[in-house]
């Protein structure tokens, strides 16, 4: 079957077709479209890889920069039979790194306290919430994802950049996937690299990880709960971060795990604990939880080794009946140590996290009734 597109939207990536034949798959080399001019492209597909009835989209390499309609909307899924032969296509515009964002998807951003005391550490600590954007016009419950390093999450002018958590929410909002609450909790500056070890005075004198998990789980969280309309059960209460963030999130996992259900773990600072002797509570019947682990191929040699062998140990210990995992591992071949791509990862784990599903566009229902200016 020959499918072949027209875009008006010119520039220098490549086009793929995805959909219910590769798994949906948006960056699959074995079906890449071949250019003809300027503004067309093709490709031919064995008949025997098609079902009957196909369902398809084109990506300029992946869901941040697939196709949109003329008004910058998420399209439906084209459709077609396979019995049909040919297919002939036209895509107005193109996403490009999840843009462009929309005003009415953003979340609502709150100070909850510039000035948060954490007893366990005797000191104050600036904490933030990111609400649906319809939070206040709803009466929902939301599950809540508590992440580390708030400075360089959403806010402009941080030192190294940010997650731009604010735009990637709005993505998912306009996705139907945007019923998450995101705690943010700032970093101590100098305190930082205490709060986030654990217990490893060979990193840092007088590591605080301890009370800092502590912290979250029995001062903040309790909190949360009692302020905002949240799911408070482990099933719909995550926590993550990224580096040393990452790392004290494992901590916060593998000891508070009737708290916690899921990890968003992004390039962790394993070299920290490279024997992988993680404490962790032994229970009768295992936890269940979801780990969402992603490393990039030029954060050093040793980064996407540490990940694979971190993974290899908690298939032990699932082995041994201590939990029971779910993981979803994404090695970046281009990834640096950067918030530039822990932003392009963050609507990819959110999606696999709280909804089940690996941006599969099948599930998604389009928001087509947004203002059209």
């Amino acid at each position: 079957m020959k499918f072949t597109l027209n875009t008006a939207e010119k520039d220098s990536r490549p086009i793929f077709i995805t959909g219910n034949f590769n798994k949906w798959n948006p960056k699959d080399y074995n079906f890449q479209l071949d250019i003809s001019d300027e503004s067309t492209y093709s490709i031919e597909i064995d008949d025997q890889l098609l079902p009957d009835e196909i369902e398809y989209k084109f990506t300029k390499g992946g869901w941040e920069n697939v196709e949109l309609d003329q008004y910058g909307n998420i399209t439906p899924n084209r459709k077609i039979q396979k019995h049909s032969a040919k297919a002939i296509d036209f895509v107005e515009k193109w996403r490009l790194n999840w843009g462009p964002f929309k005003d009415e998807f953003f979340p609502i951003v709150e100070i909850i306290s510039e000035e948060f005391y954490i007893p366990q550490l005797e000191r104050y600590r600036k904490v933030w919430a990111l609400l649906p954007y319809d939070y206040y016009i709803s009466d929902k419950k939301y599950p809540v994802l508590y992440l580390q390093d708030a400075q360089n999450l959403f806010n402009e002018g941080s030192k190294y950049g940010n997650w731009e958590i604010d735009k990637k929410l709005s993505i998912l909002a306009e996705y139907g996937r945007g019923d998450v609450i995101v705690i943010a909790v700032e970093h101590g500056s100098e305190d930082r690299i205490k709060e986030y070890i654990f217990d490893n005075d060979n990193i840092t004198k007088g590591s605080e990880g301890k009370k800092y998990i502590r912290f979250i789980a029995d001062t903040l969280k309790p909190f949360v709960d009692d302020h905002y309309r949240t799911k408070k059960d482990r099933e719909n209460t995550g926590i993550g971060g990224s580096s040393l963030g990452a790392l004290i999130s494992i901590y916060s996992g593998f000891l508070y795990p009737e708290v916690y259900s899921k990890l968003l773990i992004f390039s962790p600072s394993l070299w920290v604990e490279p024997n992988n002797r993680f404490p962790m509570m032994s229970f009768k019947i295992p936890y269940k939880m979801k780990i969402y682990l992603y490393g990039g191929e030029k954060e050093g040699s040793k980064m996407v080794k540490r990940i694979q062998l971190f993974e290899n140990y908690l298939e032990r210990w699932e082995k041994k009946n201590l939990f029971d995992f779910e993981f979803k591992t994404n090695i970046n071949p281009e990834g640096s140590h950067s918030e530039f791509h822990w932003s392009q990862e963050f609507p990819r784990a959110i999606e696999w996290l709280f909804y089940n599903n690996t941006e599969n566009p099948v599930e998604v229902k389009p928001h087509q009734d947004t203002i059209k200016n």
